[in-house]
């Protein structure tokens, strides 16, 4: 089957953007035990705020700063600076493939708050699928083993805030510029770490610290740029397997790093928890676009 171009550049796109945040959680757990939280997101918002207000100010001026929503752009940014600090914490406990698997069970959390709280209405495939998706995630996780301890549940945190930011993401970008919401999701993010800053500041001491720091900012700024940039070129149903492949950049670079390999009932999670998101993500966008069609 030919793929058209736009369609492959999207594709392109939105591997990059994976390889990004596989990279990033992989530096997060690196330097997780060396850098306080707050000043790892400070550095990473810092930056995406500098280059995105450098690129867009001049061309956009005072527009950039139009919206009609300012309680959802904070919101947005509250979320994501949440989800954020409550991944890095994540990674000091959990190896980053399995982490990063964890996280994927948002797309499942959504059709949960989409049934629940938007009164969406769910087929029984799709409850299967996140039934699926949470034992997935048990198989990772496993409480009941030798080595488990409480925090490695921080990950369903990440997940149940990642899913509001998306739900919110989603609102926004249908009636408002996603330079925008961008612009803003940053700002609201950095004014929060900054405000949290003077209680937690600790002087890196070497120069690799403060190099380490700017490669957070370096690479979450790029990565949400690209996947941006990824779908502008083609559709979310299209994209949805291919973001999956952010569980092997992380376990790849979990292994380069840390000597880390998933065992077999990790594995076993993993490839449950991927299954089980690419098949929901597909109905979904199947279920949107009956509706829009009946319309």
């Amino acid at each position: 089957m030919k793929i058209d171009p736009r369609a492959r550049h999207g594709i392109v796109l939105a591997l990059g953007a994976m390889a990004c945040f596989g990279a990033l959680d992989t530096l997060s757990k690196f330097i997780g035990s060396a850098v306080p939280v707050v000043m790892a997101m400070a550095s990473r918002f810092l930056f995406q705020v500098v280059v995105t207000g450098g690129v867009l100010l001049p061309r956009r001026g005072r527009s950039l700063f139009a919206t009609k929503h300012p309680y959802l752009q904070a919101a947005r940014g509250l979320l994501l600076m949440l989800s954020s600090s409550l991944a890095y914490l994540s990674l000091r406990f959990l190896p980053v493939g399995e982490f990063t698997a964890i996280v994927m069970l948002t797309p499942l959390v959504i059709t949960v708050f989409s049934a629940t709280a938007l009164g969406e209405r769910v087929s029984l495939l799709r409850w299967l699928l996140v039934v699926g998706g949470f034992a997935g995630a048990m198989l990772v996780i496993r409480p009941g083993a030798e080595d488990f301890t409480w925090p490695m549940l921080l990950p369903l945190t990440v997940v149940i805030a990642s899913a509001g930011y998306q739900l919110i993401t989603s609102k926004l970008a249908r009636v408002e510029d996603p330079l925008t919401v961008h612009f803003y999701t940053g700002c609201v993010a950095l004014v929060i770490a900054a405000a949290m800053l003077p209680f937690a500041w600790q002087t890196p001491g070497t120069i690799t610290l403060w190099a380490l720091l700017l490669g957070i900012g370096i690479l979450g700024t790029l990565g949400h740029y690209l996947l941006i940039l990824s779908y502008g070129k083609t559709s979310p149903a299209t994209l949805s397997p291919y973001l999956y492949t952010q569980i092997a950049f992380a376990s790849l670079a979990g292994w380069l790093v840390f000597s880390h390999a998933p065992d077999a009932y990790a594995v076993a999670g993993i490839l449950v928890i991927a299954a089980c998101g690419i098949a929901g993500t597909r109905l979904r966008a199947a279920a949107e676009m009956r509706r829009t069609d009946a319309r």
